[in-house]
């Protein structure tokens, strides 16, 4: 009877230890779903739901330091930074485009951060993906939006984050993840990521307080 018992025993723990490594499957190419990319360029959506499709290319133009972005938001955002710089404020792009392997670099980068804190590689992960993109699920990767910081040697980033949040849907731009969406967004308030959407939504999404996920859901 003890050997009986034993054995069930044994058999519910190996189960329940194949289980719990069943709760995080490796998504296959074939699984994942890509974002669609047959509508309006400029309101593609990308997210831990929507993978860009391994065939989407985009035209880039190089910026004055050396970033990429695509070439069709490039007017706008130089017209943004040259009324700001006007109003007295130093800001740069510092980041534009990444390809796959540039995002990769900087989710390994944050996963080993945690690691590093004491977290397990499974938490560690967890935790990266707040605030690092996935691989294939960043608007980076599309060339539609720009981490904008400031010279803090000139100015505060107070001060650009404030100019932005009232001034960037004028162009065309709008802040992707703010503070109060993050439970519809999965990204964590960047008060620096900026994403083109035209200027004609821009505007509505300031007006109505909308993230993109909710305008797609409200207008498309």
């Amino acid at each position: 009877m003890t050997i009986i018992i034993t054995v069930v025993m044994w058999r519910t723990i190996k189960i329940d230890v194949q289980v719990g490594e069943l709760t995080l499957p490796k998504i296959s190419q074939s699984e994942k779903s890509f974002a669609d990319t047959s509508g309006e360029w400029n309101l593609i959506l990308v997210d831990r739901n929507h993978y860009i499709p391994n065939n989407y290319q985009v035209e880039l133009t190089e910026l004055s330091n050396g970033k990429k972005v695509d070439s069709r938001i490039y007017p706008e955002l130089q017209q943004m930074f040259n009324d700001a710089r006007a109003e007295g404020l130093a800001l740069f792009v510092r980041e534009g485009y990444r390809t796959t392997e540039e995002q990769q670099k900087i989710m390994d980068e944050k996963i080993n951060e945690y690691e590093k804190q004491g977290y397990s590689a499974k938490e560690a992960k967890k935790r990266a993906e707040k605030y690092v993109a996935i691989p294939d699920t960043s608007e980076h990767q599309l060339g539609l939006s720009v981490d904008i910081n400031a010279d803090t040697d000139k100015c505060s980033s107070e001060k650009v984050y404030q100019w932005l949040d009232e001034n960037a849907y004028k162009y065309g731009f709008v802040k992707r993840y703010p503070e109060d969406k993050t439970d519809i967004t999965g990204i964590s308030n960047e008060p620096w990521h900026y994403r083109y959407v035209g200027t004609t939504v821009a505007k509505i999404m300031k007006e109505e307080n909308l993230c993109l996920e909710e305008y797609l859901e409200k207008y498309k």
